[in-house]
């Protein structure tokens, strides 16, 4: 099981700095939160890039049905081929009560499921980087001439995507067949979301590898720093059921989330 930990950009000096400080305590992922209205965490995980050399860099999420998805899989490719490679783009819906209204998004689920599906095709074909058409319900693209040279990934082909997926809703899970991982959320059919347990994860796990799928599962979550003992209890529960990855989630107090990422993982 690979480890990372997420947080929201801080002034963009700062937050390189814990990039840096993440990968020299150990984790094996940097993440950061993305919005229309925050400080750009593209700009940040690029400074991340050239200061560190293994950690994995990325966001956790890009709200896709809010964003242009042209110029999001620009930046994720400018950052996968700056860090070698290193790059993790995670894409949702987003939450809608975090502004979208007030930015004259699109609120309503059926119009943002469009909007990521139809983004998701547009990235791919972005990053294939070859003249392309593309005829949908809310983008049309004719990309014939291109006068500059394509964002290409680093291995030419595209970023390592995450989804985040409903389960066990069969759109939303469709996503997560064609992707590298999928961030779990449960969400059955007229009842509240909630956050998935191990046994959410052994199921999704089966699905996944029935269907063929290479996504990893990821899951997030607390442990507690000061008790190695109990958090690697914590994560090998998760790590048995079948998830890949473990992202540590302190979205409280800025002076706890530091304490915690310098305390490094179980």
């Amino acid at each position: 099981m690979k480890l990372g930990f997420v947080m929201p950009p801080d002034d963009p000096s700062r937050t390189v700095g814990h990039a840096v400080e993440a990968e020299q305590r150990g984790w094996d992922g940097f993440f950061l939160s993305d919005s229309m209205w925050s400080l750009d965490p593209w700009i940040c995980l690029a400074g991340a890039a050239v200061r560190t050399e293994r950690i994995r860099l990325g966001t956790l999420l890009s709200p896709l049905s809010a964003m242009r998805p042209w110029k999001l899989a620009a930046s994720a490719a400018t950052l996968d081929r700056l860090s070698g490679g290193r790059a993790i783009l995670t894409v949702g819906m987003g939450a809608p009560d975090t502004g979208f209204a007030d930015w004259g998004e699109a609120v309503d689920l059926k119009t943002r499921a469009e909007l990521v599906d139809e983004g998701l095709a547009l990235m791919r074909a972005v990053w294939r980087g070859e003249p392309f058409t593309f005829s949908g319900k809310h983008y049309r693209v004719q990309a014939q001439h291109l006068p500059m040279p394509p964002p290409r990934p680093s291995n030419g082909e595209g970023v390592r995507l995450w989804v985040v997926g409903a389960w066990p809703r069969p759109k939303s899970m469709q996503r997560a067949l064609e992707a590298d991982g999928l961030v779990l959320y449960v969400k059955p059919k007229g009842e509240n979301g909630r956050a998935p347990v191990t046994d959410d994860v052994r199921a999704v796990h089966d699905w996944l590898n029935a269907r063929g799928s290479r996504a990893e599962i990821v899951v997030e979550g607390q442990t507690p720093g000061d008790d190695p003992h109990q958090a690697t209890q914590i994560l090998e529960g998760w790590r048995e059921a079948g998830a890949a990855w473990w992202i540590e989630s302190w979205w409280g107090d800025p002076a706890e989330r530091l304490a915690r990422l310098r305390q490094g993982p179980p």
